[in-house]
């Protein structure tokens, strides 16, 4: 892993949450993007080195639907880069972690990504995540 790459937040309404994120960081939001695949919204943030993404569900059935659902805004992952995703869910799997798709699939911000199951990582869901090229 190369370094934290984002951290995933959350959210019911984007409309609400980026101008409050706009004030907090004293920035403005670089990027929006939809990922119909994972029924999300989203929206980017960079301060210095560290970016933010804001997670707004678009269908009741999204994984974000379920998580505002069950815990409500928040901290919902943190997201490494990786310089080789396959390479690295191998390992990881080889470790013992539970991957929750068996091949990287297209993400937001034009990454391949793959997450761990929380219940392997304290918790806490890891986005693993590589430039695609």
């Amino acid at each position: 892993m190369i370094r934290v790459e984002h951290i995933g937040i959350a959210v019911k309404d984007l409309a609400v949450s980026i101008p409050l994120f706009e004030k907090l960081l004293n920035t403005g939001c670089y990027k929006t993007e939809e990922v119909a695949t994972e029924g999300v919204n989203t929206a980017f943030f960079r301060h210095g080195e560290t970016k933010l993404e804001l997670l707004e569900a678009t269908t009741e059935t999204s994984p974000i639907a379920a998580f505002l659902a069950k815990k409500g805004e928040g901290m919902h992952h943190i997201a490494f880069e990786v310089a080789d995703i396959e390479a690295e869910m191998k390992r990881l799997a080889g470790e013992g972690f539970t991957l929750l798709n068996e091949q990287p699939k297209t993400g937001a911000d034009n990454k391949l990504v793959c997450f761990l199951h929380p219940k392997g990582t304290n918790g806490v869901l890891i986005e693993l995540c590589q430039e695609r090229k």
